[in-house]
């Protein structure tokens, strides 16, 4: 465990990472962002196992896309520029107006973009979380790509410390997995389309159209949160009422810690008793925004084998803007029907799910649970409720302090962005984005007035 590793890793697709580098909570990354960065062309991942036809399909799908991507970028700029000169009407004319539309134009378009782009990274883990990757690397979604990602890894430790070869376990095959056993027992294929679609309809019924909805917590968590205030404290409820109990811990004009730029709680007596306040979420988002959603590693969610989800039919979240705009919202539509289109000629061709997921967008529905201690769970709203935060998963955020609200309001209420954290901090500048300040005083709002388009 005291040992840790640091890889450079290129050339791996963002599938691939969803699915196995940041599914679980022990290691740190630094990714490049395709919010920031743009996608060109030859940035894809290639199956080497589609067959000669399969890879034509592949190949003059993922052109179609960088066509849509492009297209898109030219023709969402104006809409952009319109929202944001409301904003910074001082900077018509200028190279930052020039950068900052052209990079939330990028963020829109890379919605349509096939999960199988490229990124690279940084990627730090411990010595027995390399071993782990060795043992588990074939299981669902992409293991092939994953297996042969940990073996260079692996490869690149053993040629530096090549005694470490006589503890690694050799691979698990895929048939061991629980997962896999549970399919081969019940006679279920990866792909099952039928299923698939009764399994959507019944999660999207629960979610009723919001992104993601409250679905088990602790009636009591108010009450356990302020008595463990008081224990920490060492006071009685005579002495500490329970709502000053929660404004202490909470309030960060109380709590000032809350407003520090690093994230002291997890080393604060007081704000550990956060931890004991536990909230479960069903959400679906976009992969793209679920590959952000899941950086937070200590609000875990058991995210699924992906095309057990698949339906057969387009199944997508589509960006505010974009539904907005009709000329905007065709061109997306026709763009994600065509992707649905060529990956079931990809699977009736015979061609494998695990290398016909790879054509899914960054827009493709992920459905799972996901569950969060408020210590972490309040760490993420603060990075995420800010308004400079991917709108997706801003909206999500806001959804779920909203629901945290009508059930704990004395909860709820301090799940705030981080500038009217620092704000009621009395911290210097409210904002801590420096010159990516969003323009927007978002610390005199009530949550309530919150709104966004872009």
């Amino acid at each position: 465990q005291h040992t840790h590793l640091q890889f450079a890793i290129e050339g791996i697709s963002r599938h691939c990472i969803w699915s196995f580098l940041h599914s679980h909570p022990f290691y740190n990354s630094e990714q490049v962002s395709q919010r920031y960065v743009a996608v060109h062309e030859g940035n894809f991942y290639v199956p080497d196992s589609l067959g000669e036809r399969g890879q034509r399909i592949f190949a003059s799908t993922i052109q179609a896309r960088m066509r849509d991507y492009q297209e898109l970028c030219d023709a969402l700029a104006p809409y952009v520029g319109q929202h944001y000169f409301e904003i910074f009407s001082g900077r018509k004319g200028s190279r930052r107006a020039e950068v900052d539309i052209r990079r939330k134009a990028q963020e829109l378009a890379r919605y349509v973009l096939p999960v199988a782009t490229l990124a690279y990274l940084y990627h730090t883990i411990s010595l027995i979380t390399l071993f782990r990757y060795y043992r588990i690397a074939q299981e669902f979604d992409t293991s092939t790509e994953q297996r042969l990602v940990v073996e260079r890894m692996v490869e690149a430790l053993l040629e530096r410390e090549p005694e470490f070869r006589h503890i690694l376990q050799d691979p698990m095959p895929i048939e061991d997995t629980p997962e896999y056993a549970f399919f081969a027992e019940r006679g279920f294929t990866e792909v099952d389309v039928d299923n698939a679609r009764r399994f959507v309809t019944e999660f999207d019924a629960q979610l009723d159209g919001a992104l993601s909805v409250l679905v088990d917590y602790s009636e009591r968590s108010e009450t356990v949160l302020a008595e463990s205030v008081r224990e920490v404290l060492g006071v009685a409820q005579a002495d500490l009422s329970d709502e000053e109990a929660i404004r202490l811990v909470l309030d960060p004009a109380e709590n000032r810690i809350l407003g520090e730029a690093m994230n002291l709680t997890t080393l604060s007596k007081l704000n550990r008793t956060l931890f004991h306040v536990r909230y479960v979420f069903r959400k679906r988002l976009s992969h793209a925004a679920d590959s952000q959603d899941q950086r937070h590693r200590f609000t875990p969610g058991s995210r699924p084998i992906l095309m057990r989800h698949y339906t057969g039919e387009p199944d997508y979240y589509t960006p505010v803007l974009i539904e907005r705009i009709p000329e905007l919202r065709e061109r997306f539509d026709a763009a994600m029907r065509d992707t649905w289109e060529q990956i079931n000629r990809l699977l009736n061709d015979g061609e494998s799910p695990e290398d016909a997921a790879y054509l899914l967008p960054n827009a493709v529905h992920v459905r799972f649970t996901e569950s969060a201690d408020l210590l972490n769970l309040h760490h993420k709203m603060a990075m995420r409720l800010c308004y400079n935060a991917q709108e997706e998963i801003w909206r999500a955020c806001l959804e779920e302090a909203q629901a945290i609200t009508r059930v704990h309001p004395e909860i709820g209420r301090w799940l705030l962005p981080p500038c009217t954290i620092r704000a009621r901090a009395r911290k210097n500048p409210y904002c801590p984005e420096g010159d990516r300040f969003c323009g927007v005083t978002v610390w005199r709002l009530p949550r309530e007035e919150y709104s966004r388009v872009l």
